[in-house]
């Protein structure tokens, strides 16, 4: 599914097309301007069956609702002409900014430049908004002064502030949330980057002008920049002191941390409005203490968190659609389990569900609810209002909880991720049209606490399930998790960059055991080798250097440096800067979101359009080494 790549290709010209897993393309592109042409035209005129399309600096990733769209879109975008694309009418964004960034002096040094002329050089050229980065309202700027062209720094920061003005390369951003980052930071804004209250939530979108202009001070404000005139948007408020600490870790890059719920969310900002739904009066029921009168059936109900567990959140099926601004699709991790519990309560597929990690959940209903747990195999009890245990919740099947019983889940058997529906769904407000947490962006409820109340809203017109066989099926066959002894199958596709590693990478991905490890979390899955395992190594690079960053999906396993991969799940960055080897294929995520720690796990490459494994020898033809 490749097309050779063309060193000087004229504008308008796509260079290679690379199958992203089954339902996605990366098209390559010859120069940024042509990758903001095409992604111009993919959103003005999507192509038939397209779910997102999102640009990087050099590659546009097109994602597709199957594969028969993928396959179909193949064809279509080979003979697109994106030249004339319709491009709207280019914004003006001011950016005000105090230049006493941490680095200054740094980039004067590495430019030959004084730290006025940096600013000059930064101020005196408009940049363009060239592409989305790895959070909410982070934008490459690129087409400033070439002067400015500076490395990252060698060993990046654990924390860069909301509001930071930094540069990289040929690039600038402004970081609109607190996070690890390697850039040079120069100065400092009051602008809000991300703002879910405006109609689009990312100030800077591509092809925005961009114009920095230099202040002494920001003044103090109690109030909101005013509204946008016509064209021209400016940023101001009250700015962020600059970090000058320094780590030794992957910053940007290095997403996969050991990290508990507070820590995923911590100094997130625009993180939407959780469980409003609780606070407001109208709508769902007003939930404050005191506020809530006792429940009868056909009143609106709500569930009481006594014990969230490790963590417990709030998850649909996720918001597609928002890559460009650097939101992923997030929803439930295990989206399989998600849809049946709402099919056995009567609930639509979409409907609000709470996913729980390794049991421990404790809730209670006021008011009579119908309720169905699934995912990942685990003992539940009901206790009555005197706190007796009544009667064992069934797994897969509806059952009541009556007002006043407790819900409590014990310890997984099996898989890690439990989800639990209620009838009528969780009524709580959507944000980018989604009621799911996204604990990589920051966007959603907040997880689930002791004490929060969660209203149901009203059930529709559907009836309530039958018992079914539960989703984790048996081991031992492809697309199913392990038992701790026998391991987990995966399927997967390779590529898209499976021409930055050896051909004997195909025997070295799928022809040993990986382990998967507790540095895991909604983002993705660490994978590390099996130290029982003495022919066991890491994946091995055909060619050096970095690979611009580009889009990546769901299921995708990015190898690092150090070899071992990292499979990505439903919270993953949108964007990454390491190469993918192969994709775990859509059918089987929902698999590897049940991997518990320290499980074995293989994986087996598989023709993308049967699914049929392929044999050694085949794997082996997919990895030409050195092929451009």
């Amino acid at each position: 599914m490749s097309l050779p790549h063309a060193a000087d290709a004229p504008a308008g010209t796509i260079t290679g097309i690379r199958p992203a897993g089954t339902r996605a393309l990366l098209v390559e592109l010859g120069s940024l301007a042509d990758v903001v042409a095409l992604h111009t035209q993919l959103k003005s005129h999507p192509l038939p069956g397209q779910v997102d399309a999102l640009a990087a600096a050099a590659t546009v990733l097109v994602r597709f609702a199957s594969r028969r769209d993928a396959v179909a879109g193949l064809p279509l975008l080979r003979a697109l002409d994106f030249t004339h694309a319709d491009a709207d009418e280019p914004r003006t964004v001011i950016i005000e900014t105090v230049y006493d960034g941490a680095d200054l002096a740094e980039v004067a040094r590495l430019t030959g430049l004084s730290e006025e002329a940096v600013v000059n050089a930064h101020t005196g050229t408009p940049w363009t908004g060239g592409f989305g980065g790895f959070a909410p309202g982070f934008t490459y700027l690129t087409g400033g002064d070439p002067a400015l062209n500076v490395p990252r720094r060698s060993s990046p920061r654990t924390a860069v502030p909301p509001g930071a003005v930094a540069l990289a390369g040929d690039y600038s951003a402004v970081y609109p949330r607190e996070s690890p980052g390697g850039w040079q930071l120069i100065g400092r804004t009051a602008a809000s980057m991300w703002d879910l209250s405006r109609p689009n939530p990312a100030l800077i979108s591509p092809g925005d002008l961009v114009q920095f202009t230099p202040i002494r001070e920001f003044l103090p404000t109690t109030s909101s920049p005013s509204s946008p005139a016509d064209s021209m948007e400016v940023g101001a408020g009250v700015g962020a002191d600059t970090d000058g600490s320094e780590a030794t870790d992957e910053g940007i890059r290095d997403v996969i941390s050991p990290a508990s719920p507070s820590e995923e969310r911590g100094g997130s900002e625009g993180s939407g409005f959780p469980l409003r739904a609780c606070e407001e009066e109208g709508g769902a029921a007003a939930l404050r203490d005191g506020d809530v009168s006792d429940p009868t059936q056909g009143d609106h109900c709500h569930l009481e968190i006594g014990n969230p567990g490790l963590q417990s959140l709030i998850q649909d099926l996720g918001r597609p659609g928002y890559a460009d601004l650097g939101v992923s699709a997030a929803g439930a991790a295990d989206p399989r389990a998600a849809r049946q519990a709402n099919r056995l309560v009567g609930n639509p597929a979409d409907a609000a569900v709470v996913e729980n990690l390794l049991g421990s959940l404790e809730l209670t209903a006021h008011g009579d609810a119908v309720l169905a747990l699934t995912g990942a195999e685990l003992p539940a009890d009901v206790i009555d209002p005197a706190g007796v245990r009544s009667r064992p919740a069934p797994h897969a099947a509806p059952f009541a909880l009556l007002d006043g019983e407790t819900l409590v889940l014990g310890t997984p058997v099996r898989g890690v991720r439990a989800y639990l529906a209620v009838r009528g769904g969780l009524d709580v407000d959507p944000v980018l049209g989604s009621r799911s947490t996204d604990s990589m962006s920051g966007i959603g409820p907040a997880p689930l606490a002791a004490g929060t109340r969660l209203p149901v809203a009203v059930a529709g017109s559907l009836h309530v399930g039958d018992p079914e066989a539960p989703v984790l099926a048996a081991a031992g066959v492809p697309g199913t998790l392990g038992n701790g002894i026998e391991p987990g199958l995966l399927r997967i596709t390779a590529g898209p960059r499976q021409d930055w590693f050896s051909n004997g990478a195909a025997a070295a991905l799928a022809g040993q055991t990986w382990l998967t490890t507790s540095e895991s979390n909604r983002i993705g899955v660490r994978l590390a080798l099996d130290p029982q395992d003495t022919a066991a190594s890491p994946l091995t690079r055909a060619r050096g250097g970095e690979l611009p960053s580009e889009g990546v999906v769901a299921g995708s396993l990015q190898v690092p440096p150090s070899g071992l991969p990292v499979l990505f799940l439903a919270d993953h960055p949108v964007t990454g800067g390491y190469p993918v080897i192969a994709v775990v294929i859509p059918e089987d995520l929902p698999v590897a979101a049940q991997l518990p720690p320290g499980d074995p796990v293989r994986f087996i490459f598989v023709d993308p359009d049967t699914l049929a494994p392929l044999t050694a020898e085949q794997a082996a033809g997919l990895f030409p080494e050195g092929t451009e």
